[in-house]
């Protein structure tokens, strides 16, 4: 059931270490359903390893809080919610601000052209390719700011909170998909060009800025929809527990 969203491990490092971090960044881009339960086995049988590694990597991100132990015992990924999704726009907007502001001070012109360069991939993503595509170079975009911060903390604080983020990630995707009429994805890019700006101008209060508004536009959709599914009642209200499509 797995085999859509996890690919067979090349060794590099040990198992595990492979293992897991190709489910921390599946779960990082909303590869995988709010509640779906992550059966060892199965994903053994994904990557074409035994379930010890398995076992190792779920561990780990259990302990990142990046999936979830039920009463039962059962490994699920974490249900979304809105008071937790407002908790971790919070944590977002500070510490992504915070990253984005520091990083004005330190961003170089070869960084600036990057940054440009994925804009451009981004744009053309949206274009001819899927939601996944689209949400990988929106990824890209944010972590190389972040890692222009100069911080030795906040990159990996903000990729937990990414990876907490995940669930919510796969909400939008799903919105995306079945919503033609959503100007989400057309839109995506918006934000990124007033950064790059800002960056040029070294405005840092502009770059803050912009950076908050593009967070908090993903987690207004984002209420948008939750309510949306509330409001349809509760047959509509948890996703399907199945594996999610390539896109």
């Amino acid at each position: 059931m797995f085999e859509e969203s996890v690919k067979r491990v090349v060794k590099r490092g040990t198992m595990q270490e492979a293992i897991y971090a190709d489910l921390r960044l599946s779960l990082m881009k909303g590869r995988f359903d709010p509640g779906q339960m992550m059966t060892i086995h199965a994903l053994a049988d994904a990557f074409g390893a035994s379930t010890m590694p398995v076992r190792e990597a779920l561990r780990q991100l259990v302990a990142e809080n990046g999936l979830s132990v039920q009463a039962n015992g059962t490994i699920q990924v974490p249900a979304v919610s809105v008071s937790r999704l407002r908790d971790l726009c919070t944590a977002r907007l500070a510490l992504e601000g915070l990253a984005t502001r520091m990083a004005c001070e330190r961003l170089d012109a070869a960084t600036l052209r990057h940054l440009k360069r994925l804009i451009d991939e981004h744009e053309q993503s949206i274009e001819h390719d899927g939601i996944y595509s689209s949400l990988e170079k929106n990824q890209e975009f944010h972590f190389l700011i972040y890692a222009a911060s100069g911080s030795s903390v906040l990159p990996s604080l903000i990729e937990s909170l990414w990876l907490q983020y995940g669930p919510y990630m796969r909400v939008i995707s799903r919105h995306v998909e079945t919503d033609t009429s959503s100007t989400f994805q057309r839109n995506g890019t918006d934000y990124h060009h007033v950064l790059v700006t800002a960056f040029e101008k070294g405005d840092a209060d502009a770059a803050q800025a912009a950076m908050e508004a593009d967070i908090q536009r993903t987690t207004d959709l984002l209420l948008d929809v939750l309510a949306a599914q509330t409001t349809a009642g509760p047959a509509n209200t948890s996703f399907t527990l199945h594996s999610p499509e390539r896109p």
